[in-house]
């Protein structure tokens, strides 16, 4: 860092010389923060696809682009994974060091950023049923993300464990979350032309409200394919999109000629699922540059989705739904997502593309830290395996509890284990004992919905999965 460098203010101390009187605004002619103009150079890094022992790192190298703000989303299901037993950073689970969020955004603001909260409580993600817990599905009639009292219901208690822990974390409070974002993408939500249901969207914002939550409130959509079904009014629209981002920015114009624009999800890449042989880029360096340049030109602020995917770990990787074979399609445990900085926290061409591109259209200079250096990569030894288990001894290894006697099939979610909260991932081992004559015949009926891998008398039947076009036979998915 040079002598004019180190004599640069900090965005903190940019922005909060002479106290704190305003919080994020967005009037027609851009943001202004505290009454100074700003433009938000943002990008995602969600603290539960990050070891905690990365946080910093990769923190500061956000910063380090000359960016000024990051953005995470709240996942439910890993807060709460038992019904009213709640997780937030203090718990004795394996995951619980991922889960203290407010050390994250404490260190977002030692490292010199902003932040912006997405608490949901869908967040979509490309996270296991976008963040809503499992055992919500034990009440076969609950209608999601609508205003379905057995919905609002566990919402609300939810959220009134959730967002008291950010209140005093806001910066009209001297701390740094300086938006939230009320549900996501719920313009895209349900059938085309149907209507959104906005008795539930008024229901997070008055619940935010009530919770003490106080900063700009956002949505988030694709002005082109849902226009203002999200959005409610009060209430700033944003966009998102990684094509035509002309297009989409006077669509957003179009809807709220009055505001600051902001495009809360630009998608830097995109995400591979299982089975497609090559990684997903989404859009080239080229591109990438190019569409940059659209987004600051438009006078517009930008959260850079993502800006470092991390990980999906354990079985949280959501899937998508496609319209073509194999319909489902089940992501990866990698979020890499093509982003500026890879899954292992090292600095890629999108990284300088974008470091380049923010200093040009950067009007507030504020100090920036050196750049961190690469983690040292090195291989394990080779190891040999001397021992396994077989299906029989894991299943004799499962406690008495967790094993279900039952005339029918039933549901992981609906087992009556985990404290009456069901199975929310892994494997079920069904088990049924027939007496089989010479020549017979087992018949199976019904439609799988995942994986079934079927074994009599110890052998497997199921074709083992080795190609896409495997899915055809029997015990996958697409088998209608």
């Amino acid at each position: 860092m040079s002598a004019d460098e180190a004599s640069l203010p900090t965005l903190y101390e940019y922005y909060t010389e002479g106290g704190i009187s305003s919080s994020l605004e967005a009037p027609a002619t851009g943001f202004k923060l505290n009454g100074k103009d700003i433009t938000i150079f943002s990008g995602a890094v969600h603290y539960f696809r990050v070891h905690s022992h990365y946080w910093r790192d990769r923190l500061r190298k956000l910063r380090a682009a000359g960016l000024n703000t990051v953005e995470t989303y709240i996942p439910w299901n890993l807060h709460e994974t038992e019904e009213g037993v709640f997780d937030f950073g203090n718990g004795s689970r394996e995951f619980s060091a991922f889960l203290d969020f407010r050390s994250y955004i404490k260190i977002a603001q030692e490292e010199d950023l902003f932040v912006i909260i997405r608490p949901g409580p869908y967040i979509c993600s490309e996270w296991d049923f976008g963040g809503l817990p499992s055992w919500l599905l034990r009440n076969p009639g609950i209608k999601v993300r609508t205003s379905d009292p057995n919905f609002t219901s566990r919402v609300r208690k939810y959220l009134d464990q959730l967002l008291p822990h950010f209140v005093d974390l806001q910066f009209s409070k001297g701390g740094s979350i300086i938006a939230f974002q009320i549900e996501n993408e719920y313009g895209g939500f349900g059938e085309v032309g149907h209507p959104r249901d906005k008795e539930y969207l008024r229901f997070i914002k008055t619940t935010f409200e009530q919770n003490g939550l106080v900063e700009l409130f956002v949505t988030s959509d694709t002005p082109r394919l849902s226009g203002d079904s999200g959005a409610l009014p009060g209430v700033l629209q944003t966009a998102n999109f990684n094509t035509a981002p002309e297009s989409e920015l006077n669509a957003l114009k179009e809807l709220q000629p009055d505001k600051a624009v902001m495009v809360m999800e630009f998608w830097s890449g995109w995400f591979d699922h299982w089975m497609e042989g090559s990684h997903q880029t989404g859009l080239t360096k080229e591109l990438f540059e190019e569409h940059l340049e659209v987004i600051f030109n438009f006078n517009a602020s930008i959260n850079v989705y993502m800006f470092h995917g991390g990980t999906s770990f354990g079985f949280m990787n959501g899937a998508n739904s496609i319209p073509i074979f194999p319909y489902y399609a089940p992501d990866v445990s990698s979020y890499d997502y093509d982003a500026p900085l890879s899954e292992a926290g090292d600095y890629t061409e999108k990284y300088r593309i974008l470091e380049k591109v923010i200093s040009k259209y950067n009007k507030v200079l504020t100090r920036l830290p050196n750049k961190p250096e690469e983690s040292k990569k090195f291989a394990y030894r080779t190891m040999n395996i001397t021992q396994f288990l077989e299906m029989d001894d894991i299943i004799e290894k499962i406690d008495k509890e967790d094993k279900v006697f039952s005339d029918s099939i039933i549901s992981m979610e609906s087992l009556n284990i985990n404290n009456g909260n069901g199975q929310s991932y892994g494997f079920i081992n069904y088990r049924k004992n027939v007496t089989l004559c010479s020549n017979s015949c087992l018949k199976i009926t019904g439609h799988v919905r995942d994986i079934v891998m079927l074994s009599l008398d110890g052998k497997r039947k199921t074709g083992k999965l080795t190609s896409i076009a495997d899915l055809l036979g029997f015990g996958y998915w697409p088998n209608r």
